[in-house]
C-alpha cells in the first residue's frame, strides 16, 4: 500500500500510470465491438478448441466475439518472431539488430510494423474460412468479406500502437501489459462460471487446480528473481593523476532472463499450423495437431528453446567482455577477451537449461492435471500459461515502477 501510494503522490508517475490504464479501458471497449458479416451467436466452438481457447483467453474474450481486436497482438508478435529468426539467417539483419545501436534497433521495428497489417489480414481472411467451413456463417460477398478482413487488420494495427506507447512510458512491457489485460479481463466471468457450474464431484479437480496454482505461483516468483552472479573485480588504475584503488562486484545473471516471451512466442508457433491446415483443409494435420501428448511435448520443446533463442538474440557475452575490459574490470581467474567470453557464455547456458526446463514445465503443468481430472484448464480460473504471464507481468512491472521512485528519491 506504502508503494501504491507514493506512486499517486508522484505527478508523473501517476500520469503513466493512468494513461496505461486507459488504454486497457479503451482495449476493452474495443474487444467489444463485432467485425462485420459475423453472428456471434452461433460461435460457440472456440472453448472446445486448445489454440483457439488459448487466442481467446488472451484477448480477454475479443476472438469469440470476433471483436476488432480479435487477433489481439498475435501477427505483431509473429512479426517479430520472423525478424528475429532472420537475425539467425542473414548476417546483415543481425548487424542492423546488434551493432547498429538505437538507430538499427528503430528501422528493425519498423520492419516489424510493416509486416504485422499483412499477417494479420492472412490470418483473419483463414479464420473466416475456418467459420465458413464449420458451418458458423453463411456465404459472405466479397465487400463483406474484405471490410471484415480490413477490420481486423486495423483492429491488429491499433493494438500493436498500443501496445508501443504503453512501451515508451518505461513501466512495463506493451505487448506482455496487454496480454495481461486481457487475461485477467476474464476472471470475474471465470468465477462466476465456477460457481453457479460447481458440484461436490469436481471437489477434488478443484483443489488440484488450486494446489496447482500456488505452485506455478512460488516457482514463476523464484525462476523470475533467480540470479546466479559472477565475481567481478577492478584492478587498482590511474585517472587524471589520482589512483582509485579497485574493488570488487557481480555480474548478476537471470535464471530466465527471456522472462515470459518464450511462452508467447511458442504459443504463436503453434497456432500456425493448425491455422494453415484449417486454410488448406488438411484434416490429418488438425487431428494430429490437437492430440494433448503432441500439445504437451511440442509445447515444452517450443519454450525451452525460444528460452535459448530470446536469450542469445538480447544478451552479448562480446558486449559484456567488451564492457568490463573497458573499464578495468575482469573475472579472477579468467583472461579478459576470448576466454571471458567463453566464460559466460558457459555459466549462461548452464543456468539457461534451469530456466528454461522450469518455464516448459509450468506451462504444461495445467494441461497434465487436465489430463487426470475432467477439469477443461480453460473453464478453470485461471490457466497456467496465463498464471505464468500474470505473476511475471506483476514482477517485471513492479520493479520498474520501484526502479522510477528509487530514481526519484535520489533526485530529491
Amino acid at each position: 500500500m506504502a508503494k501504491i501510494l507514493d506512486i499517486f503522490k508522484e505527478k508523473d508517475l501517476r500520469n503513466k500510470v493512468l494513461f496505461i490504464l486507459g488504454i486497457f479501458v479503451f482495449f476493452r471497449l474495443m474487444a467489444n465491438i463485432t467485425i462485420p458479416g459475423i453472428d456471434v451467436a452461433k460461435v460457440n466452438f472456440m472453448m472446445e478448441n486448445q489454440y483457439f481457447g488459448m487466442l481467446n483467453l488472451f484477448t480477454g474474450g475479443a476472438l469469440d466475439k470476433f471483436s476488432l481486436v480479435m487477433l489481439g497482438l498475435g501477427p505483431y508478435i509473429t512479426a517479430t518472431i520472423i525478424f528475429q529468426l532472420f537475425t539467425l539467417i542473414f548476417p546483415k539483419m543481425e548487424k542492423l539488430y546488434k551493432e547498429e545501436g538505437e538507430q538499427g534497433r528503430q528501422k528493425f521495428n519498423q520492419y516489424c510494423r510493416v509486416t504485422t497489417p499483412f499477417l494479420a489480414g492472412f490470418q483473419g481472411w483463414g479464420m473466416l474460412m475456418f467459420l465458413k467451413a464449420q458451418g458458423v456463417i453463411g456465404a459472405m460477398d466479397i465487400w463483406t468479406t474484405i471490410s471484415a478482413v480490413l477490420c481486423i487488420m486495423a483492429g491488429s494495427v491499433i493494438m500493436m500502437w498500443l501496445g508501443e506507447l504503453i512501451t515508451e512510458k518505461g513501466i512495463g512491457n506493451g505487448v506482455s501489459l496487454l496480454i495481461f489485460a486481457g487475461i485477467v479481463s476474464d476472471f470475474p466471468v471465470n468465477i462466476a462460471s465456477m460457481v453457479s457450474s460447481f458440484d461436490q464431484s469436481q471437489l477434488f479437480p478443484y483443489a488440484l487446480f488450486f494446489i496447482a496454482s500456488l505452485i506455478i505461483i512460488y516457482t514463476v516468483v523464484h525462476i523470475n528473481e533467480a540470479r546466479r552472479n559472477i565475481p567481478i573485480s577492478y584492478a587498482r588504475r590511474v585517472r587524471e593523476g589520482k589512483f582509485i584503488s579497485g574493488g570488487s562486484t557481480h555480474l548478476p545473471l537471470n535464471i530466465n532472463p527471456a522472462g515470459v516471451i518464450p511462452v508467447i512466442f511458442a504459443i504463436s508457433i503453434l497456432m500456425i499450423p493448425n491455422m494453415l491446415a484449417t486454410f488448406f483443409k488438411w484434416s490429418a494435420v488438425t487431428t494430429f495437431m490437437n492430440n494433448p501428448w503432441f500439445y504437451g511435448i511440442a509445447y515444452f520443446i517450443l519454450v525451452f528453446l525460444f528460452t535459448f533463442f530470446y536469450t542469445a538474440i538480447t544478451f552479448d557475452p562480446k558486449t559484456i567482455s567488451t564492457n568490463l575490459q573497458k573499464s578495468g574490470g575482469f573475472i579472477p581467474g579468467i583472461r579478459p577477451g576470448e576466454s571471458t567470453i567463453k566464460y559466460i557464455q558457459s555459466v549462461l547456458n548452464k543456468v539457461l537449461v534451469i530456466g528454461a526446463t522450469s518455464l516448459g514445465l509450468i506451462a504444461i503443468m495445467p494441461s497434465i492435471i487436465q489430463g487426470l481430472t475432467s477439469v477443461n484448464q480453460f473453464q478453470f480460473l485461471v490457466g497456467g500459461t496465463s498464471l505464468l504471464i500474470v505473476v511475471s507481468v506483476v514482477l517485471e512491472t513492479m520493479r520498474q515502477i520501484n526502479a522510477q521512485l528509487e530514481m526519484r528519491e535520489y533526485d530529491i
